[in-house]
């Protein structure tokens, strides 16, 4: 069969399930869950799985799981995103939990792209098999309920896709590919050159003594003063970040005291610090260490600061972002240039270890992470992305795995390697005075 026309079938075939796979995103979109809870939607893409005869395994970093199809020597993964997040004013939110980022797409999409090649008979002309993979927690919220199973020993990191690594379940996958909602472009856009940054959120506590406030201050050690000018001497480091470096940081007093007539003796931070690269994260990460402890040793007050690595940065592959691209011609028009964007993802993490590419999609309107998110062409949103996807993936089973992508494998760090970096992020720092 010819290539062009095993294409036309495998999009043939995501057209015969098209009310199928909208049908599925709508209803993952108005029953949404937040990481590691999503169980009603993991029983969702089981039924999926099911349905087209899929093997799968389950319960991967709580409520993940995935399904192969075919067989060979190369394994190319699909990934979608189970989780929603924390946005009580969206009209869709269901106990303030609200699908505002477009993962509820990612699933159809995954699961379009497993109809298509599998309807078609594809598989039966390709080399190599495709794993799809449902991938909890994404969005990097809940923290105190991640770190609860952290110690509890139910989990090893707070996001779903460094779990993934650590557990192994990506051990035998040679590439990756998702797709994401841009978010504010109705129009059938995509951006596949997409790099975004690295992520350490940070929680910093101020220990001072308790006094009455208004009676005997003198008695006491003020550590909300203490936090504010550990909160100015971050905001003055910004002329020291460079632009090249895409940083931010983003402080936030948790808890600024229990009561107006008591000196304030245990107020809580919170903050990420973001940054392009792993060696300015690690370098502007280390500066504002300096800034918190110092707002502390200023008063006499005493810190701990504990850092989780939150998400590596993402890079996309150049040889899959020319494949996805060539393959957008009868859909979309393509953005084809490298575009970074500020914000993170755990994607990033694969993308240390593997090749892999997340493009950007339009479709959607109101901006991720917002009340107003929003769908506006279905046909966008949950079908798009499943053909030029599976159409990718025809392109690189089809004959076999071009050598370029084996060249940016061995480029990549391993997974020990990897394992070892996220270790070595994880810390926690404490000073008395």
């Amino acid at each position: 069969m010819l290539l062009k026309e095993l294409k036309n079938k495998v999009c043939g075939a995501i057209d015969e399930r098209r009310r199928e796979i909208i049908s599925l995103g709508r209803e993952i979109q108005n029953n949404p869950e937040t990481g590691f809870k999503e169980f009603n939607t993991s029983s969702l893409v089981k039924e999926k799985f099911e349905e087209i005869g899929l093997k799968y395994e389950d319960g991967l970093a709580i409520t993940g799981l995935k399904a192969k199809i075919g067989e060979g020597n190369i394994n190319l993964g699909v990934f979608g995103e189970l989780d929603a997040l924390v946005c009580p004013n969206h009209p869709l939110a269901v106990r303030g939990v609200a699908h505002a980022c477009g993962h509820f797409a990612q699933i159809a999409n995954m699961i379009g792209v497993g109809f298509g090649l599998i309807d078609s008979g594809a598989m039966k002309y390709l080399n190599g098999s495709v794993t799809l993979f449902a991938v909890p927690a994404e969005e990097g919220i809940e923290y105190g309920y991640r770190r609860k199973l952290v110690e509890e020993g139910k989990l090893g990191f707070v996001q779903g896709k460094q779990e993934l690594i650590r557990l192994g379940e990506l051990d035998n996958v040679d590439v990756a590919m998702m797709c994401h909602a841009e978010g504010t472009v109705g129009e059938r856009r995509v951006w596949p050159r997409i790099s975004t940054n690295g992520s350490i959120i940070k929680f910093v506590k101020y220990i001072g003594k308790p006094a009455h406030w208004t009676g005997a201050p003198w008695e006491g050690i003020n550590a909300l003063n203490a936090a504010i000018l550990g909160l100015q001497a971050v905001n003055a480091l910004a002329e020291t970040f460079r632009d090249e470096d895409s940083v931010r940081v983003t402080p936030m007093i948790r808890r600024g005291g229990e009561s107006e007539n008591v000196v304030p003796d245990d107020v809580r931070v919170t903050s990420y610090v973001k940054a392009k690269s792993i060696d300015a994260l690690v370098e502007v990460n280390e500066k504002v260490d300096r800034a918190f402890l110092g707002g502390a040793y200023s008063l006499g007050c005493d810190i701990e600061i504990e850092d989780i690595p939150n998400f590596m940065p993402l890079t996309s592959s150049d040889v899959l972002s020319e494949l996805f691209i060539k393959n957008c011609s009868k859909f979309v028009k393509v953005i084809d240039e490298p575009i970074h964007k500020s914000w993170s993802t755990d994607m990033g993490d694969i993308s240390q270890i593997i090749p892999a590419i997340h493009p950007l999609v339009g479709g959607f309107a109101g901006g991720v992470h917002t009340e107003y998110f929003k769908v506006i062409d279905e046909e966008m949103a949950f079908i798009v992305p499943a053909k030029i996807m599976a159409m990718t993936i025809v392109d690189l089973l089809f004959d076999k795995l071009d050598e370029r992508v084996s060249e940016e494998r061995k480029r990549k760090i391993s997974k020990d390697k990897y394992l070892s970096l996220m270790r070595s992020l994880k810390k926690v720092t404490r000073e008395q005075w």
